[in-house]
């Protein structure tokens, strides 16, 4: 346990620029108070001493804002930056080395018994007010984007963007069969509005030549 501690002590300082010592992560940054806390519920959990997991893990929720279950496995060197707002499922598997941002969910869809939340493999970064939702892997080296909803496997070495999340980046690449650009995605939106004002152009046209029409 304290091994893990000293692994996500040193993934703070080398993963947050703004942090200057080891004594000013230990005492000040709330995400690693709430990992370690969650370290000592969890070992509490694996003795079977559920109440005392639970109460840390309350206590950890109420303190930093951050709420994992006991039962979540956690490897080292874990990274919670602005840390606010994060839940992570009892069944959650968290590899080696992953970053998580404030107001990400690995949780459940509500129709899964068993393992009923995700799995990150070593070196997954997941974005600021992510949900990957479901028992299903995200491979190693893996990024979830900010506000992204993952809801299927996401392979090694990928991107994923957008609701319900898309894979828009392998091993550095497109994939040969998507379209999207993981910095200019179309808004759908906005392109159906440009595609109305077309044709209510077109529509007031022909009105006008109409009325011309008649005039003559």
């Amino acid at each position: 346990m304290f091994e893990n501690m000293r692994a996500d002590l040193r993934a703070a300082r080398e993963r947050d620029p703004a942090a200057r010592s080891n004594i000013e992560v230990f005492l000040l940054y709330s995400g690693f108070h709430a990992i370690c806390r969650h370290r000592i519920a969890h070992f509490y959990y694996r003795h079977k001493l559920f109440f005392l997991a639970r109460l840390v893990s309350q206590w950890n929720r109420f303190c930093t804002g951050v709420e994992i279950h006991p039962a979540a496995k956690i490897g080292p060197g874990f990274f919670i930056d602005h840390g606010t707002g994060i839940v992570i499922g009892e069944t959650t598997e968290i590899g080696e080395n992953c970053t998580i941002y404030q107001n990400a969910t690995l949780g459940g869809t509500g129709k899964d018994v068993g393992k009923r939340h995700p799995t990150l493999g070593n070196n997954v970064m997941v974005g600021a007010g992510a949900k990957v939702l479901g028992p299903f892997t995200v491979g190693d080296n893996s990024k979830i984007a900010a506000n992204a909803v993952v809801l299927d496997t996401i392979p090694p070495n990928s991107t994923a963007v957008g609701v319900p999340a898309r894979v828009v980046r392998r091993n550095g690449e497109k994939p040969a069969c998507s379209d999207l650009d993981q910095i200019h995605i179309p808004d759908p939106i906005a392109q159906e509005l440009c595609a109305m004002r077309i044709r209510l152009e077109r529509m007031q046209k022909e009105l006008d030549e109409l009325k011309a029409s008649d005039k003559e």
